[in-house]
């Protein structure tokens, strides 16, 4: 049976969080990625392996290396799931800047 993660929950973590903000910038080894933590080896590449089920990260082999790269393809998911709900916060920030520009003209 094929365990299914669910990309929310992996991203709710701050050291997968973390770790997606490290790869953003350049594909690294698992080895580059656990020297940036003070949890062990082990620890990070549970984190790795859970981000790779999602498909939030993707594994490419360089010779004997394994590299780890975000996937832009499975972020977009996520933000254009959030869309709506940033579209509604900004509307209604919107709305309250101009009750208290109002407000205090007043």
């Amino acid at each position: 049976m094929e365990i299914r993660r669910d990309v929310f929950q992996a991203i709710a973590d701050p050291t997968r969080r973390a770790i997606l903000s490290l790869v953003v910038l350049q594909a690294m080894t698992p080895g580059a990625i656990a020297e940036q933590f003070d949890s062990s080896r082990q620890t990070i590449s549970k984190h790795i392996q859970i981000l790779t089920e999602c498909q939030l990260l993707k594994q490419e082999q360089t010779g004997r290396e394994i590299y780890y790269h975000l996937n832009p393809k499975k972020m977009k998911e996520i933000a254009d799931w959030l869309a709506p709900f940033t579209r509604m916060w900004d509307d209604r920030f919107s709305r309250l800047d101009k009750v208290l520009n109002n407000l205090k003209s007043k």
